[in-house]
């Protein structure tokens, strides 16, 4: 009785997702939203397939992936659980993600191995076509020109009208990558190539992307994500737990790099801008939570992220202008109070042969080609 209920809630998940990331996707082919009233039952088809499917194709291949090694190795795991994430009232993308639960103790390096690597590189095969078929499929101009009317007045100059006016423009961008910039240059045809701020438009681009920046987050080798298995796999527990708070720790300080700087902080001093202040108060707090299980003492760690804050400072004083990536500090958080920071031991230490051995440092190789750092802006 427990295992159907498991699996209705498992199947239920699995509808609303596809759901909400088809209305996410009509959002960003269309341009409207699903409580306008001008959508048709051909839109909604339409985002439907080139969006949804694309990109919820390459999230259950990476899942299953880990599914179906973990049934060859008889590990017992859970079938994927989806996480549905859209928001009416402003754009989303109708996921945050999936996951599958171990439920019995992994006892075997080569069993972490297998298992963390088979998703990743599974569902970045998926994600690296459906961004090459992106960018080798282009449409014409009037494919923009239908989420944006008020462009088609200035036919392929829209660019030079639209942002080089001065004005702010609401955009969002994806911040190529190493794989993602040449994938581009190499299969983009230029004429047809719309500005940055449009691509999240195509559906075959935003998709791959959102394949690409999902398995390069998958594989940070840290703690209990997949490239932890895989790093924890290759160089064995002890060299792990001590390399990956060091990892995590440099993820945290580029996450909060730039958040604020001392001629921002100095102002506020002289200015008695106390809801400045108060902002930075809680930067640091939040930091500390970040850092607040890399060691059993919190006065190490309380003493960590100072030190962590006033480097960063100090680095803004030297280059005012330098910036991290804000939105990493979510996963940081994530990471550092939830998931984990590091692996848990195994009695079986046995070192990977040199298949596995290729294939993890190819992994890692693909998560450093995938990873942007400025992934969104």
């Amino acid at each position: 009785m427990k295992k159907h209920k498991t699996i209705l809630i498992q199947a239920g998940l699995f509808l609303v997702t596809t759901l909400v990331t088809t209305f996410a996707g009509l959002e960003w082919i269309k341009g409207y939203s699903i409580f306008e009233s001008k959508w048709t039952w051909a839109d909604l088809g339409e985002a439907f397939l080139y969006y949804t499917l694309p990109f919820l194709g390459f999230l259950t291949v990476h899942e299953f992936g880990h599914y179906f090694m973990a049934q060859k190795r008889k590990v017992a795991v859970t079938l994927p659980y989806y996480i549905p994430a859209w928001f009416a009232i402003m754009p989303s993308i109708g996921t945050v993600g999936a996951f599958i639960r171990i439920k019995e103790l992994v006892n075997t390096r080569l069993k972490y191995f297998d298992i963390g690597v088979a998703g990743p590189l599974a569902g970045f095969v998926v994600a690296f076509f459906v961004l090459i078929y992106g960018y080798s499929h282009l449409p014409g101009l009037d494919f923009l020109f239908q989420v944006h009317p008020e462009y088609a007045q200035y036919g392929a100059d829209y660019a030079q009208h639209v942002y080089a006016s001065g004005e702010e423009v609401l955009s969002f961008r994806m911040g190529d990558s190493l794989l993602t910039s040449w994938v581009k240059n190499t299969f983009a045809d230029p004429a047809l190539l719309p500005h940055e701020n449009e691509l999240a438009h195509y559906p075959f681009i935003l998709a791959g992307y959102l394949g690409l920046f999902f398995t390069a987050l998958n594989l940070l080798p840290i703690g209990q994500l997949d490239g932890g298995h895989i790093l924890f796999a290759l160089i064995g527990e002890k060299r792990f737990n001590k390399l990956s708070p060091v990892l995590f720790v440099l993820f945290t300080f580029y996450a909060g790099l730039g958040f604020f700087n001392v001629y921002e902080l100095q102002s506020a001093i002289f200015r008695n801008d106390w809801a400045t202040l108060g902002n930075f108060l809680l930067f640091v707090y939040f930091t500390y939570l970040c850092l607040s299980r890399v060691t059993e003492s919190q006065s190490t760690n309380w003493m960590l992220a100072l030190g962590l804050i006033l480097v960063q400072l100090l680095l803004t004083l030297v280059f005012p202008g330098i910036e991290g990536y804000s939105g990493f500090l979510a996963f940081s958080f994530l990471l550092g109070r939830f998931l984990g920071i590091y692996h848990p031991p195994v009695v079986d230490q046995k070192p990977l042969d040199l298949r596995r051995q290729v294939i993890g440092w190819l992994a890692l190789l693909i998560f450093v080609l995938c990873m942007s750092p400025n992934p969104f802006y």
